[in-house]
């Protein structure tokens, strides 16, 4: 029997619908400059978007999960990336920052549910061996955006102006509507229909507590120092402008290895499983995290450093995701879409807990001291996946056999 193929029609347009979420989430911070001057406002005034887009999106994905379960599972899908498509129009055609906001807020509110349940999607396209393949290559859809999309983005904007970067992200989106359309199956998975409330049960079970306080840890860690990449190259290492954008494309590289990595552990057993072997990977987070005091004295150190802590970032990825779904579909059966959206909320929680941390280490103690803070969360995560170790049973998580 020949071999299926894993690229399939629906894998790659599912793929793509998160690169086109990540372009649309992560163009803000090319063209800051171009839209601050554009609507005549201050640089500071527009990179509040990015902040606030992750305040909407953390508590908007569960909830907009929880409810899209009640519905078709295409048509919501389809109708969610209607609404997204609304909200870039609203970007690209902003009369003034107020309509930028609204529109940035919409697109928020959407877009974690549509990458959770291009999640649901894993058992129908892609066959069971590689399902931890295809959520990886979900995830990595916004490493691609980061590394391709956002550049390319910031050359139409340069170019065309702004608004062509909206544009873009429009074309694209009709693109991949369509695209949807052609390919992605129409059926809904068979499961326990249950009221919206009930849902939220899920978030008692301590599996999935442990499983959300690690990813909220482990993104924290990084994006406390994270959110100052850029000052950080610039100050301690003394790269100039074109050194400092190749150091972002080689960071997103990275990135993009970590993600598609994570699938390879995520395969390392079911359930939660595949988490608890992350543990190790935390604590060496958290000694390239200290080891990032150093930069200022050993420049050539700190760039190799910011590219392994771009390695590991996402290396937590999908294995937190088997374990939502699989702890959902054994234990929750009614749940599995707020399951899927877990990882999107937890990982923008720890955005805004570890921007906002690094903001206040910054001012009170400077560049310096932006690693060891985000070593903390680290250890964190780590203390996290330790307590989850004895729903392990000898034989492998019984939980995840059941489901399956």
């Amino acid at each position: 029997m020949a071999k299926q193929r894993f690229f399939t029609l629906p894998v790659i347009t599912l793929v793509g619908l998160s690169f086109m979420l990540g372009m649309s989430e992560f163009v803000v911070v090319g063209i800051l400059p171009d839209i601050a001057t554009g609507l005549g406002v201050s640089e500071v005034t527009v990179g509040n978007l990015v902040a606030m887009f992750a305040f909407v999106y953390a508590p908007c994905t569960p909830l907009g999960s929880a409810l899209s379960a009640r519905f078709p599972r295409f048509a919501t899908h389809l109708g969610l990336m209607g609404v997204f498509l609304a909200g870039n129009l609203l970007c690209a055609f902003a009369s003034d920052y107020a309509v930028l906001v609204v529109a940035r807020i919409l697109i928020a509110m959407v877009s974690g549910t549509i990458v959770s349940i291009s999640m649901t999607y894993a058992p129908d396209v892609a066959r069971p061996e590689h399902r931890t393949r295809f959520i990886a290559w979900v995830f990595s859809g916004f490493s691609i955006a980061s590394v391709v999309g956002v550049p390319v983005g910031t050359t139409v904007a340069n170019n065309l102006g702004w608004r062509w970067a909206f544009h873009l992200v429009n074309i694209l989106t009709v693109l991949f509507m369509a695209l949807m359309v052609i390919s992605v199956p129409r059926h809904s998975p068979e499961q326990l229909r249950i009221g919206f409330l009930p849902q939220f049960r899920l978030f008692l079970d301590r599996r999935i507590q442990l499983g959300v306080a690690a990813v909220v840890c482990g993104a924290a860690a990084t994006y406390v120092v994270y959110t100052y990449l850029t000052p950080i190259m610039r100050d301690d290492l003394g790269f100039d402008e074109n050194m400092v954008s190749l150091g972002l494309v080689v960071y997103g590289l990275a990135c993009l290895w970590g993600n598609l990595t994570s699938g390879r552990l995520a395969a390392r057993g079911t359930g939660v499983e595949p988490l608890t072997h992350v543990r190790p990977i935390y604590v060496a987070h958290a000694a390239v995290l200290c080891s990032l005091a150093l930069a200022g004295t050993l420049p050539v150190y700190g760039a190799a450093a910011l590219i392994a802590l771009g390695c590991l970032m996402y290396l937590q990825n999908s294995p937190s995701q088997i374990l939502y779904m699989d702890v959902a579909a054994a234990s929750h059966p009614g749940s599995t879409n707020l399951a899927a959206s877990l990882n999107s909320m937890a990982f923008n929680i720890g955005i805004a807990v570890g921007s906002a941390v690094g903001g206040l280490v910054n001012d009170h103690l400077g560049l310096t001291w932006l690693g060891p803070v985000g070593a903390v969360f680290a250890l964190l995560a780590a203390l996290a996946v330790t307590a989850l170790r004895p729903f392990v049973p000898a034989g492998g998580d019984a939980a995840a056999s059941a489901a399956r």
